[in-house]
C-alpha cells in the first residue's frame, strides 16, 4: 500500500548543495568515440546519504501511520465486542437502541476507512515529492559533473535493464562521493532524524 518520501523536502538543487561537483577521477574514453557512462542505481540508493536519511524518515512515518490505524482498529473491535455482548445479554431495551448502537459501529468503521485512505494518500504524496527531490538532486549534480567529463550519455543501470556494461564506464562511486560531499542536512530534517532514532530506540 505504502512504500518507502516528503512534503517538507526542498530540492537538493539548492545553492547550499551546489558546491564542488568536480569528479574525483577522470574516465578515459577513446578520442572521437561517443562518450557513455553509467551509474548503478541500487548502489546509489544504498549509499547516497540523502536517500538513507529520507528512507529513515519515511520508514518511521509509515510505522507511525500503521500504529495509529492499528490502535483505532483495536478500539473499534472493542466497541463492536461490547455491543455484541450487550445484545446477547438482552441489554438493549428497544429496537431503536440496538439500531443506534449498530449505526455507531458502522460510523466508526467508515471513519477508520476514510482515515486509512487519507493517510495513505498523504504518505504517497510525500513519497512522490521525495522521489522528485532525489531525482532533481542527482540530475543537478550530474549537470555540474558533466561540465568537465562531457559525456554524451549517462545511463542508469538497475536490475536487468542492461544486458552488459563495461565496468570501465561505471562512474557510480564517483557520483556517490560527489553527491555526499555536497549534501547538507536541513535543520528540520535533522530534527526528524532525531525523532526517528528515538522511536527506534524505544522498540
Amino acid at each position: 500500500m505504502m512504500a518507502a518520501a516528503v512534503a517538507m523536502l526542498a530540492s537538493c538543487g539548492s545553492k547550499a548543495e551546489k558546491e564542488d561537483a568536480t569528479p574525483s577521477k577522470p574516465v578515459a574514453v577513446p578520442e572521437g568515440s561517443v562518450r557513455i557512462a553509467y551509474v548503478e542505481v541500487d548502489s546509489l540508493m544504498s549509499n547516497y546519504q540523502f536517500c538513507k536519511d529520507y528512507s529513515t524518515i519515511m520508514a518511521t512515518e509509515y510505522a507511525n501511520i500503521q500504529n495509529e490505524l492499528a490502535s483505532k482498529q483495536r478500539t473499534l473491535e472493542q466497541h463492536a465486542a461490547a455491543m455484541q455482548q450487550k445484545f446477547e445479554n438482552n441489554g438493549f431495551t428497544t429496537k431503536q437502541e440496538l439500531e443506534s448502537a449498530q449505526n455507531g459501529i458502522a460510523r466508526e468503521q467508515q471513519d477508520l476507512a476514510m482515515l486509512s485512505d487519507r493517510l495513505s494518500s498523504e504518505f504517497a504524496n510525500r513519497q512522490a515529492e521525495y522521489n522528485e527531490a532525489m531525482r532533481d538532486s542527482i540530475q543537478a549534480y550530474l549537470k555540474e559533473y558533466n561540465k568537465k567529463q562531457k559525456f554524451d550519455f549517462i545511463l542508469s543501470k538497475g536490475g536487468d535493464n542492461m544486458l552488459y556494461a563495461n565496468p570501465a564506464f561505471d562512474i557510480t562511486e564517483d557520483v556517490i562521493n560527489g553527491l555526499n560531499k555536497r549534501y547538507k542536512v536541513k535543520p528540520e530534517i535533522a530534527e526528524k532524524l532525531k525523532e526517528a532514532k528515538k522511536a527506534e530506540a524505544k522498540k
